[in-house]
């Protein structure tokens, strides 16, 4: 059935229109699930069926591209110890961080991933999030990453969104491997990527690049491994210190690179020669009292496109909003409104090789759009712990938000 959607504000996000791509009278066509028209409604097609939107404004499903969703446990004792005055390196080198959510991870079989992960999908949901990226990473055997990448996959039988999931088995290197972190790619992270690419449960491969975990040579085996492997590659890059990740990462034509507060100028070039989309994360910036920002003025200048997620984890961003994300983005890293919306639609898209499925409003795309209760673009920037989704369209289907308690009093008399 083809159902147009009218009296619609379109933040289409279309690069080839100015800004946010702002449609004031428009209207969106959908058929089969994606969208057949997006722009103006004086020139719309019919539609079997009409959706009067009242107005309200329309932007692309929102895309979160860094994630790590899946896990077991949680990490609050570790936020305990910074409010004192640890650092997030003395609380991952005394066994903390990383490894700290092994145990609680492997604990859980994959239904019980599942099961622990679904609270903070559905918050995510909630605010008009359409696609996802989740990372495996606290399993750090074979079998406990293959069952985070099995979770995240069920988790798109278990709810409406779009999953992409991502290998990051080489995010720390665990107890039974202390100093011996080559035999840990050897034994583990290679072997384990390869029965995850042929049991079709990877997207692309990712690497922590740090003193703490792993050097840009060890991160350089890995990626061979997903080159050969024909799989694409992102990277944990330059978040404590300049070690060159960014410019590895894109060595190999990487998605994204991700973090970024230590990035230098040959980075960033780099990153725009190859097309590598910088992912900024303001939760884990926040959350572990960083000082350093991303150079986001250096960014801007190379030309490298930016996206914006929450890094939700159990430990530096214990994080489920990409609204508060947005906020964060703009009063903590001095991003635009244009550029947070373009970071969690578009951008965050493209930093997941998807920007010809979803991220803007255009025809031929997936039917994946947000329906906002809100004046103009920027109260979804600018509010924090406010959520004002009127409903949230993913390939087609439209989900209301649950009930307000006003209409719950109404229906009640």
């Amino acid at each position: 059935m083809a159902v147009l959607y009218t009296h619609a504000r379109l933040a289409t996000l279309d690069p080839a229109l100015a800004g946010l791509g702002l449609v004031e009278s428009g209207a969106v066509l959908v058929e089969d699930g994606r969208i057949a028209y997006a722009g103006p409604a004086a020139q719309a097609p019919d539609g079997e069926e009409t959706v009067d939107l009242g107005g309200r404004l329309v932007t692309p499903g929102l895309v979160d591209c860094h994630t790590h969703l899946v896990h077991g446990g949680h990490r609050a004792r570790e936020f305990e110890m910074r409010l004192v005055g640890e650092s997030y390196e003395a609380i991952a080198r005394a066994g903390g961080g990383i490894v700290a959510s092994l145990q609680a991870t492997n604990a859980l079989d994959v239904a019980g991933l599942v099961a622990a992960t679904l609270p903070r999908l559905d918050a995510l949901l909630c605010e008009g999030v359409t696609t996802i990226e989740v990372k495996s990473g606290y399993g750090l055997t074979i079998e406990g990453e293959i069952a985070m990448l099995r979770a995240a996959r069920a988790l798109a039988g278990s709810r409406p969104v779009r999953v992409k999931t991502s290998y990051l088995a080489a995010h720390a290197v665990p107890p039974a491997y202390k100093g011996r972190s080559t035999a840990y790619l050897d034994e583990v992270v290679l072997p384990g990527l390869e029965r995850a690419a042929r049991e079709g449960l990877v997207d692309a491969v990712d690497g922590f690049c740090e003193g703490i975990a792993f050097s840009p040579a060890e991160i350089a085996r890995v990626f061979d491994k997903a080159v050969s492997l024909g799989l694409p590659v992102k990277l944990h890059a330059e978040q404590l210190s300049h070690l060159g990740g960014a410019a590895l990462v894109a060595s190999y034509g990487g998605l994204s690179a991700d973090h970024l507060e230590y990035l230098d100028e040959a980075g960033a070039h780099a990153m725009a020669d190859a097309g590598t989309v910088a992912v900024l994360l303001p939760g884990a910036f926040y959350a572990i009292h960083e000082t350093r920002r991303p150079p986001v003025d250096l960014l801007r200048a190379a030309g490298v496109t930016i996206a914006l997620a929450t890094d939700c984890n159990p430990g530096t961003s214990p994080l489920t909003s990409l609204l508060l994300t947005m906020n964060m983005g703009a009063t903590l890293f001095g991003l635009t409104v244009e550029e947070c919306l373009a970071g969690v639609t578009r951008e965050g898209a493209r930093a997941l090789g998807l920007l010809g499925e979803t991220g803007t409003l255009e025809r031929g795309k997936a039917a994946d759009m947000a329906v906002w209760d809100v004046e103009t673009p920027a109260e979804l920037v600018y509010r924090m712990g406010f959520n004002p989704l009127h409903a949230r369209i993913h390939a087609g289907r439209m989900e209301r938000r649950r009930p307000s308690f006003a209409a719950m009093e109404e229906g009640a008399r």
